[in-house]
Parts: C-alpha cells; structure tokens; sequence
C-alpha cells in the first residue's frame, strides 16, 4: 500500500471510500466511505456511502453501495445532499450494523447526525433519521454560566464567514444555551466502542469551536442524553479515538474545511475526561509530496484501526479539483514513556494481521 498512491480494488479501480471507516468483523475487514465523483462537486452525495471488503487489508473487493442516495428531494439523504465521514459499527446485543454520518445539505448549513442499520455488514443499510444531538439536554459538565439567559439571548448565529466578534464569543462561551431547543450541532464525527461494549459518538459541535462525546443506548441507534464537551474554543474536527493499555487517546485536525492543517494529540484516562492536549504527533515528512507535519502530511484524518497488535491511523488527502481522484495514506502509531504518541511518515504502509 504505497502512501498517497492510487489503490485498485479487485476490478483496479481506485478505492472509493473517502472519509471512511475500518470494521472488523468474523475475520473480515470491511471499509466504508463517501463515494466521490469528479470535479467540485464531487464532495457532494450522487450516490452514497461505499463498502469493501479485506482478508488481509492489502486486497479490497467491491461490495457496492452500503447506503444510497434517495431521489425523495424531502430526504436528508437526497442526492446532491452530503453524508459525510460514515462510520459503522456492530452492536452485538441486537446483531445490527449501525452507521453514524454527518448529514448536512449541499451549503453545509444543516448539521445533523444521520443514522442508518443494517443486518449483514454489506448493506443495504436502512436510513432510520437524521436529527440534531441532544435537544433539550444539558451536557454532565454544564456551567451556571451556560445556563444563565443574558449569555443565551447575546450568542451569535451562525456564521459562514467567522469574524472576530463571533469567533471570540464561541471560545468564551459556546452555543449551548443556544442550540438547547433545537438540539446541538453534529458536523465531523466518528464512534468508538470501549472495551465493555459501550459505544460513543465523538463529533464537532458548537459551530466547530468545540466537541462533545456522547454515550449511545444499547442498541447504538440513538444518544442515551448523556455527554460532555471537550477541547471548548479550540476548534477541532475529523476526530480519530482509539483506546492502548486503558488509556483513550484522539487526534484531530483543525478547522480548515479540505484544507491540510497540523494535527492536534490529546489522552484521557476516562472518556470523560479530563482531556490533555499535547504537541502535534506527526514527525517526518512525505519527499514525493513535499508535505510534512505542518499539514499532517497534506492529509485529513478519518480514522483509527488495529492489526497485529498495533494501531494505524486512516487519512484522506482530499483532492478539492477532482474528488474522485483523492487519495489514502495509513500511518503506524507509536505510543511513548510521556503518554504522547506520534504518528510518523513511511512510503509503504503494510499491517499485518
């Protein structure tokens, strides 16, 4: 798996499944993605969330389209629409496969979380909902401040364009109060599922100046009304969490829409919290693409899997002229004394099972 490269599935076409996760399942991986089409508006959903399967996680096999676009213009999935960053998990109480995405319309104003179920791994995956998060819900770590009304009714709305105005509110106070009738904001996003079966869903909130994690009811089809926000003011997205001898660890890119930023590390010895920002854990740098830490090496993460006993993290280098044309990169992870990890660059990437 040569980093940065195209990489054929079994029919040589460039794997189409961008944004995605990695899900292991009876010996098999799966790995699901937003199918991209050409041009600019290729970032957009003409055809839905693509899978493809792996005994090794080197050869990929077509499995289809796991979720389609609708034609209904009423549905939040409707072609020309966005489902973003899809990720799938099992829930072994009820034998689904659930995937969470960011739904949103084609201006990215809408912020919602979409849910969809299957009972096989390859789909189809039934659309269930797309909502916003916690309507009516305080977090568990709600300040007076959050609640006190003078500091609703002065919160700003939302803004394409962030002045410095509104950019200084959001870091001092957030949208909680805000966003509490109408539910709370859920752009990029992922879920992890801990060692005990419970599952979380991690997702960028508050207008992206903050995140929340939130635990989901045992079925996993819906947020059980208890979560908390972490890294307020620090404008982070396309999380990535993954879990090493008890400890939580994420990483997360700043908020540059498809542009390449660094990326930020953080640990937890509880998912709750308290979270602890390090340096940027990306070291090396990419000669072909002359890319290094400074823009996690011209890439956006997607997500974290495991092999052979170590953690790799999935990146997307987005190509804004031709999304179709956007390509992977898989990084090892190292873990360190300090309780920092990084994630440096190699050419080939090669996990073994």
């Amino acid at each position: 798996m040569k980093n940065g490269a195209l990489w054929p599935d079994d029919n040589g076409v460039h794997i189409n499944a961008h944004g995605g996760s990695i899900l292991e399942f009876d010996g098999v991986r799966y790995w699901y993605g937003e199918h991209k089409t050409a041009g600019w508006d290729g970032r957009l959903a003409w055809v839905g969330v693509h899978v493809y399967s792996s005994a090794d996680l080197e050869h990929w096999t077509d499995r289809g389209i796991a979720l389609a676009v609708s034609d209904d213009p009423a549905s939040p999935i409707c072609r020309g629409q966005r489902i973003e960053r899809p990720k799938v998990i099992f829930c072994r109480k009820t034998g689904k496969f659930v995937m969470y995405f960011h739904s949103a319309d084609d201006s990215h104003a809408r912020a919602d979380m979409g849910v969809a179920v299957s009972d096989t791994p390859t789909g189809p995956f039934r659309f269930l909902y797309a909502e916003r998060a916690e309507k009516g819900v305080w977090p568990l770590d709600a300040a007076p401040q959050d609640k006190d009304p003078r500091i609703i009714g002065r919160t700003p709305a939302w803004q394409d364009k962030h002045d410095a105005e509104w950019r200084f509110f959001l870091e001092k106070h957030g949208t909680l109060g805000r966003d509490l009738p109408d539910g709370q904001s859920v752009r990029d996003q992922t879920l992890f599922v801990d060692d005990d079966g419970k599952a979380y869903h991690i997702y960028a909130s508050e207008d992206n100046s903050a995140m929340h994690i939130a635990l989901l009811t045992d079925d996993y089809l819906r947020h059980s009304g208890k979560y908390v926000r972490v890294f307020r003011g620090r404008w982070q997205e396309a999380p990535i969490l993954f879990k090493r001898d008890g400890v939580y660890y994420m990483m997360n890119s700043g908020c540059y829409g498809w542009l390449p930023c660094p990326a930020h590390g953080a640990r937890a010895e509880n998912i709750w919290g308290p979270w602890f920002e390090f340096e940027n854990p990306c070291r090396g740098e990419d000669p072909v693409s002359g890319t290094g830490p400074e823009t996690t090496f011209g890439c956006q993460g997607a997500c974290a899997f495991s092999a052979g006993g170590r953690q790799y993290v999935m990146l997307d280098r987005w190509n804004m002229a031709d999304f179709i044309d956007s390509r992977y990169v898989w990084l090892p992870v190292a873990f360190h004394s300090d309780g920092t990890f990084s994630v440096t660059w190699t050419a080939e990437c090669r996990p073994e099972l």
